[in-house]
């Protein structure tokens, strides 16, 4: 089936409702046919080998478990140790669509026990410390592990309390939200259900007033860079719907609403369209009044200096400045960064804009330095791809190089820098953003920078049960 079918396809439910086609569309074994053939990663699978060694993989979310499954299915005699401490798995895309009211909370948790089988050794626990000169690790609970092969799968970690005046248990409250609000290692997300009350908080506020939303993006990079966006036009269109407004405040630390200019000038135009949502570029949330209902924003800019005559340029001077701004509702994506036992070892970056982060090749996905040690998701400091769409690309090639490093050959799989950001600017329509480290790369021959109803449709009907499916256990 040819990526062009899917295109034909689609046009033969134009005389339908929106909802029929795309349920049509989503359940369709046309589309689903042509759908997992093209989401596949490109790199060769792993051949099966005979090769042995420890494996420690650390980390319970989906790229420890893709990884986990590929390893199985590709050595015959896998000795591999987990290190995880949640019995419940998050689809964490799906907390978008329960804080838009279009998914319930137990759409998106189920169990990982089925993901992990008893040929694994599980220790339900986390990694306090690491040792890559020794080749061992400490979990939380003072067990000491030894590997030959270590694949680090930690995730992010969130720090509200960077934010001053701030607790986890104002979410919820006092007109704040964040869809980030979880508790992964205890397979909890809170998030999507504060988040969806706080869109009908809105909503009735809108019904006698005009009231003001302020959505935040913080300075650091990103689990789902393209989600403070999600949140903003989702929440705007949840009112548009029943002709409510508000005044909508996008406060973002970055410059522009998009790196790649195709995308960025799709979501202003969606922006135009709604018409209710300024813009606050260079403004880094950094404290909250919460009875005051007050936000206050670091704000960088430059300012122009001398005029340079030998170069016929203006010196531009770095400014910075406090910006406070009220609000009556504000969701809050609090700053991120690699887990502790990452950041304070030497397995992190220890300089640089990366600094903390993973330090692995951004291609093969191998420690610059422990050549036994590789990294998948979004503990990998790596230039882009903290989604899911990234680690089920890393995965296939994570096993490949690993079992190259085992079967002491050098590792030849290249990662090139997939990821994807389906991009909700309305219900019912997307802009599926897939690009790699040259820029833009669609699967299909669409338009990647046109909000679609069909990928609408791919994301909220087909992507969690291939997600869980398949992708989990190493089959896409």
């Amino acid at each position: 089936m040819k990526k062009e079918d899917l295109v034909k396809h689609a046009s033969t439910y134009e005389g339908l409702s929106r909802r029929s086609a795309l349920k049509m569309m989503a359940l369709s074994p046309i589309t689903a046919s042509v759908l997992a053939g093209t989401v596949a990663p490109s790199a060769l699978e792993a051949s099966s080998s005979d090769v042995v060694g420890k494996i420690v993989i650390v980390g319970g979310g989906s790229g420890a478990l893709m990884v986990l499954a590929r390893l199985r299915l590709a050595l015959s005699n896998p000795d591999i140790t987990i290190i995880a401490p949640n019995d419940k798995h998050v689809y964490q895309p799906g907390q978008i669509f329960v804080a838009a009211g279009e998914y319930a909370p137990e759409d998106i948790i189920f169990d990982n026990t089925g993901y992990i089988g008893e040929d694994v050794t599980w220790i339900k626990d986390e990694a306090a410390s690491f040792d890559p000169d020794n080749n061992t690790l400490t979990t939380k609970g003072g067990k000491l592990v030894q590997y030959d092969y270590l694949v680090v799968a930690t995730g992010v970690q969130y720090h509200f309390e960077q934010i001053a005046g701030l607790t986890i248990d104002m979410l919820g409250k006092h007109g704040i939200s964040s869809v980030y609000h979880s508790d992964l290692a205890a397979g909890t997300a809170d998030g999507g259900p504060i988040t969806y009350e706080w869109f009908k908080q809105v909503h009735e506020a809108a019904k006698t007033s005009t009231p003001k939303v302020i959505c935040t993006q913080p300075s650091t990079p990103l689990k789902c860079g393209g989600a403070p966006q999600k949140i903003l036009y989702l929440s705007d269109d949840f009112l548009k719907r029943d002709k409510l407004t508000a005044d909508f405040t996008f406060a973002t630390a970055g410059t522009k609403l998009f790196n790649l200019p195709e995308i960025d000038s799709s979501l202003a135009k969606a922006q135009e369209r709604y018409g209710n949502i300024t813009n606050k570029f260079g403004h880094d949330l950094i404290a909250i009044d919460a009875v005051a209902k007050k936000a206050t924003f670091l704000h960088k800019y430059e300012e122009k200096g001398e005029y340079n005559k030998m170069f016929e340029e203006y010196d531009m001077i770095d400014k910075e400045e406090n910006v406070e701004i009220v609000y009556d509702f504000i969701h809050i994506v609090p700053p991120m960064s690699a887990v502790d036992a990452v950041a304070n070892s030497s397995l992190g970056w220890q300089k640089g804009s990366a600094k903390g982060w993973l330090e692995v090749d951004k291609e093969t996905l191998q420690h610059r330095r422990y050549k036994n040690v590789f990294g998948i998701g979004d503990t990998c400091g790596i230039p882009i791809g903290k989604t899911g769409g990234s680690a089920r690309h890393h995965a296939p090639i994570v096993v490949g190089n690993l079992i190259s490093v085992m079967e002491k050959r050098e590792p030849v799989l290249k990662f090139d820098g997939y990821t994807v950001c389906p991009l909700k600017t309305a219900y019912g329509e997307i802009i599926m953003a897939e690009f790699n480290y040259d820029g833009l790369a669609p699967s299909f021959p669409l338009d990647p920078a046109q909000p679609r109803w069909i990928w609408w449709a791919f994301d909220i009907y087909a992507l969690q049960p291939m997600y869980r499916y398949l992708m989990l256990n190493g089959l896409m």
